[in-house]
């Protein structure tokens, strides 16, 4: 049985993660990595794409501390909340867990991780990444 190509849509992304998969779409044209995916190349604006699995390790760019969230993630706060960039390039915005804050610094080796608790009955309902330590400091 053939598998059914898979639109280039945050859903899609969002599904690969539900796998543990961390997948964004190249342009076979220019190139360029969409993270998260796009049904056409915001360089070059083609629509000729394909499905990349991504590196799930990457470096710290930027980061902040959250001490005032919505109400579906009061119970977490406070948290960081930073963007990495993958090893090959392509930045991602997520949940820094496994660290104590104070310890949280910016060129950090940090790697993807697969979140499996419930979602809970609120937004948001897809399948969580989120960022942790390689190397504990």
């Amino acid at each position: 049985m053939v598998e059914e190509p898979r639109p280039f849509t945050i859903e899609s992304f969002y599904n690969f993660i539900k796998e543990r998969k961390l997948m964004g779409a190249k342009c076979n044209k220019c190139g360029e990595l969409l993270v998260p995916p796009k049904p056409m190349c915001p360089e070059c604006f083609s629509k000729d794409l394909s499905w990349k699995e991504l590196p799930k390790n990457g470096k710290l760019l930027t980061y902040t501390i959250i001490h005032v969230s919505p109400k579906q993630f009061q119970a977490l706060t406070p948290y960081a909340v930073g963007i990495v960039e993958l090893e090959e390039g392509a930045q991602l915005p997520g949940t820094i867990k496994g660290i104590a804050l104070d310890k949280v610094k910016v060129g950090m080796d940090l790697t993807v991780d697969f979140d499996t608790e419930q979602a809970t009955d609120e937004w948001p309902q897809w399948p969580r990444y989120y960022f942790k330590p390689m190397h504990y400091m």
